[in-house]
């Protein structure tokens, strides 16, 4: 890893922006077939978003499956990767590769010239290069909705980016809003630390547990992708039947949609289990129904009930925070995402590439690995 004190260059073969686990394995793959990269980063260390997620995090997908192309995450890291152990890993990775990569470099601008070339603009230099890949992140910029008096509540609302543990919460009752995996595995942390802990749910998800019979459920579902949709739901449904149960006598009946449809059309990824259903079971998790509104003392649910939370932790997702870099360019969808992803070129826009803004069933880590090959080789093609 160079040192980012360093000047930035004038002229690059190619640019990546962002030093997460997708810009490093863009990096790597492109230096693996000669075609070194610089890395920008504002952040002052590599995945810096992974050491915002909460204490107890651990990776949903299994370690052998979650490794970045050309260098394995260590087996004694364990099934389920802890936050921190990923956090050492990208950091080894970066070191393993040598990657060029500037940290404390925002991008502030970016710049397509008539031949086709680009100019990122950092720290007052613009950097020239025909290759740029961005590789900002699928969870950058927290979501929270406009709900209706938010702004005159007396109490506490945060996003989930913003929790870290029972502990540092200081609450003894807390309304968890939003039942994928963040709001999932942060009621059953408040509800295993005694905490009085509603969950808010709108729409029920596809839930699935995180292993069956020690096959990581990844495994699974990599095993029944390539069937149609139709036929897969079937398989999964079956398979949530005999592992989870019907939990709708506590609030969270079966999703209306299969998990691969739910995905398809819906862009819904399952909730993998890490201790929800147990709380929910036991009764340390109250499932309860979506936020209405706001008033100055309570939130009011869609039954009309009141909730007086000590805090309200909104798990509502992220956007992509692209608009601000490419709003002028059309290479932004309505949704946020960018309209390419991986190898995906446009033809109005060569040597431009989008890395990790899928979220696959079979998982982002493995998926982001394939698609960091596949552009090293269409760039060293071009």
């Amino acid at each position: 890893m160079s040192d980012d004190a360093q000047p930035l260059p004038a002229d690059a073969p190619a640019v990546v922006i962002g030093a997460g686990p997708a810009g490093l394995a863009a990096a790597a793959e492109l230096g693996r077939v000669g075609i070194p990269a610089v890395v920008l980063d504002a952040a002052e260390e590599v995945g810096s978003s992974w050491g915002r997620h909460y204490d107890r995090l651990h990776l949903h997908t299994a370690r052998a499956l979650s490794s970045l192309p050309g260098y394995a995450i260590p087996r004694n890291r364990g099934q389920w990767v802890a936050r921190d152990d990923f956090r050492g890993y990208l950091a080894d990775y970066a070191a393993h590769h040598g990657l060029d990569i500037r940290l404390g470099a925002a991008v502030t601008g970016v710049t397509r010239h008539d031949d086709d070339s680009w100019s990122v603009e950092s720290a007052g230099t613009r950097i020239r290069t025909p290759l740029l890949v961005v590789a900002t992140g699928y969870n950058h910029t927290p979501s929270l909705p406009e709900w209706a008096g938010r702004e005159e509540y007396s109490g506490r609302v945060i996003h989930s980016s913003e929790y870290r543990s029972p502990a540092a919460l200081d609450a003894t009752s807390v309304l968890v809003v939003g039942p994928g995996n963040s709001g999932a595995e942060i009621a059953a942390d408040l509800a295993g630390s005694g905490i009085t802990t509603w969950l808010s749910v709108r729409t029920p998800p596809n839930i699935v547990r995180r292993s069956v019979l020690g096959i990581p459920s990844q495994v699974l579902v990599l095993s029944v992708s390539p069937l149609p949709a139709r036929i897969a739901d079937r398989v999964a449904r079956l398979l949530q039947r005999v592992t989870v149960g019907d939990l709708g006598r506590f609030g969270l009946p079966y999703a209306a949609r299969g998990l691969v449809t739910a995905m398809e059309r819906d862009d819904s990824t399952p909730t993998i289990d890490v201790g929800l259903i147990d709380a929910v079971r036991s009764g340390r998790v109250t499932v309860v129904p979506a936020v209405a509104e706001f008033t100055r003392d309570a939130v009011i649910l869609a039954d009309g009930a009141e909730l007086r939370p000590d805090v309200v932790v909104a798990a509502t997702g992220y956007r992509r925070g692209l608009d601000g870099l490419f709003g002028g360019l059309d290479v932004i969808a309505p949704s946020g995402r960018p309209r390419i992803n991986g190898p995906q070129q446009l033809r109005s826009k060569p040597g431009l590439f989008f890395l990790g803004y899928s979220n696959p069933l079979t998982g982002n880590l493995r998926q982001l690995g394939i698609d960091a090959r596949a552009i090293a080789r269409q760039a060293r093609a071009r």
